[in-house]
């Protein structure tokens, strides 16, 4: 009887442990972002999302060189000056 005491207390305590845990990294996942930014010079080479900001090509993945302040990608917004050498062009708001 106290074997079947014990099992039984160990699998509340396993039970509880996941529950709390699953619950707990919910949280860190954070909401659709309600706003992207246009995050220029932090595009890596045939990165960039779309056209350069000063009008050298249109499309997205013509990026020639790392990190050029021309280039860019979009973001969260609150993100981009957060990331080093990140400025930031525009802001765009999310799809709904």
């Amino acid at each position: 009887m106290k074997d079947n005491k014990a099992i039984i207390n160990s699998t509340i305590a396993g039970i509880l442990a996941i529950t709390g845990l699953s619950t707990g990294s919910a949280h860190a996942v954070p909401d659709q972002p309600k706003a992207w930014e246009k995050c220029a010079g932090i595009a890596k080479t045939g990165m960039n999302d779309c056209g350069s900001l000063d009008g050298k090509h249109a499309c997205a993945g013509q990026a020639t060189v790392d990190n050029a302040d021309t280039e860019w990608v979009y973001v969260p917004q609150g993100t981009c000056t957060k990331i080093t050498g990140g400025v930031v062009a525009k802001v765009k708001p999310a799809k709904k």
